[in-house]
């Protein structure tokens, strides 16, 4: 009896991260691959039961069971793992019996490539940013010999506004004010070196994996193919099985009967996603100009996102005309009727989900490519307003208003066509549909060989 090709997979250790993976991972394991799914203990706990016919492995990622792994705790995982997690992993791949044919790794687990290529085996990167924040992230160094890098906070308005001209393909896209979180660094920094270093050993893969396509952002994913010989653009990946995403957090479905007592898409759906964090001084303001618009919004505060304390709304802010809830199912709530729009930290799954429930985005990026991403929402794919800039009260009212009543119609336009294109995609015959296949099947030529 033949032995199916072995994948081995590895993300980092986050929600937005481990989402499209697994979900890759639920795909290759339909098509007959054996596909081994390897997290750290904490994440392993939580996905472990999702997928029967996956074999989900945990190593350990260097930190103590009850340190934080989530907000600004993030910055600690990501140098944890980077030198923690390299012999335990080169380790548990060396003592498997099925050897693998190859290993599939998140683009900020460059250690595993590192480690396929001791043991002669081939890597596949799997970059979970957009392809135009994966182009920029290949050019941090340049920003730093242009002069770019640190984008100073307080910076005056003007400067922000100016653009940069280094990066090739964006220089007419792209603001200082656009540029990644990291890019307010000093240069030397730990964590921009760390980034820049991802990078630099990503290029030892053979191939690249983005949960991205063609309709939107076929420009960058043509450019990547001067770092990677094949490019692999294969999203906007959709799970195959039918279960909740992972998460460390309770869902919360108490807004169902709400949204449905809701006008047809009146109602402005506010998250930040898994990892970023406001100050409660920020959220305040958001809340002030969210009930000063008097737009019907569902807002879903996770336990941690305010810094340093609860995400407890405090008593006098609470509103009839807005709903608050904890952590809850994202892609059910955007494909709901009575959503409308939907004011988002821009993370790279959640821009991904809007596009497929056909709904605009106002664009308040936090952290990581966010930047990036927001103004390609904004000036790029027209499907949504910006707000890259100090979130006062009465911008969060102007905005909200502009995306709910003022562009509402301009928008919903883009939005319903990019939505169509990304169905296409994935349908028998699209572009995302064939890569995936060409995936498949290149696997399956390394294993014959």
């Amino acid at each position: 009896m033949d032995v199916p090709p072995h994948v081995v997979i590895l993300p980092f250790p986050a929600v937005g991260h481990i989402k499209p993976m697994l979900m890759l991972a639920e795909h290759l394991s339909l098509a007959g691959l054996t596909i081994s799914f390897v997290n750290n203990e904490q994440s392993h706990q939580l996905i472990r039961r999702r997928s029967p016919g996956i074999n989900f492995l945990s190593i350990p990622d260097g930190l103590p069971p009850d340190h934080p792994r989530s907000g600004p705790s993030i910055v600690d995982l990501l140098i944890s793992t980077s030198t923690a997690c390299k012999p335990i992993f080169k380790h548990l791949i060396a003592s498997m019996t099925h050897a693998p044919t190859c290993v599939i790794a998140d683009g900020i687990m460059s250690f595993s490539i590192d480690v396929a290529v001791e043991l002669g085996i081939p890597a596949i990167a799997f970059r979970t940013y957009s392809a135009t924040s994966t182009w920029t992230y290949f050019h941090l160094q340049n920003l730093i010999q242009e002069g770019e890098i640190p984008v100073v906070a307080g910076t005056e308005s003007e400067e922000l506004e100016r653009q940069v001209r280094c990066i090739p393909g964006l220089e007419k896209i792209l603001r200082r004010r656009d540029l990644p979180s990291i890019c307010r660094l000093d240069p030397h920094n730990q964590i921009l070196q760390f980034f820049i270093n991802q990078a630099s050993k990503m290029r030892n893969a053979s191939a690249l994996i983005l949960n991205t396509f063609d309709s939107l952002e076929a420009p960058f994913i043509s450019r990547l193919h001067s770092i990677f010989p094949t490019v692999y653009a294969i999203g906007p990946l959709r799970s195959p099985a039918q279960h909740d995403s992972p998460t460390p957090l309770q869902i919360d479905k108490s807004y169902i009967q709400w949204l449905d007592s809701q006008p047809s898409r009146s109602v402005l759906y506010v998250s930040f996603g898994s990892v970023a964090t406001l100050s409660r001084d920020e959220l305040v303001e958001f809340w002030h100009g969210l009930v000063n618009s008097e737009i019907p919004f569902l807002w879903a505060i996770r336990p941690d996102l305010i810094d340093n304390g609860s995400g407890a709304v405090p008593d006098d802010l609470r509103s009839k005309r807005g709903r608050i809830v904890g952590w809850a199912p994202q892609e059910e709530i955007l494909a709901h009727d009575a959503v409308g729009g939907f004011l988002t930290h821009c993370g790279w799954n959640s821009i991904l989900e809007s596009v497929w429930a056909g709904k605009p985005m106002i664009c308040r990026p936090l952290v990581a490519e966010q930047q990036v991403n927001g103004r390609c929402v904004s000036e790029v794919w027209g499907l949504g307003l910006d707000m890259n800039r100090l979130s006062d009260r009465s911008v969060v009212e102007k905005v909200a208003r502009d995306l709910m009543e003022g562009e509402k119609e301009r928008i919903s336009r883009s939005t319903a066509r990019m939505a169509h294109d990304a169905r296409d995609s994935i349908s028998e015959g699209g572009a995302s549909y064939e890569n995936l296949h060409k995936l498949i099947s290149d696997i399956k030529i390394l294993h014959s060989k």
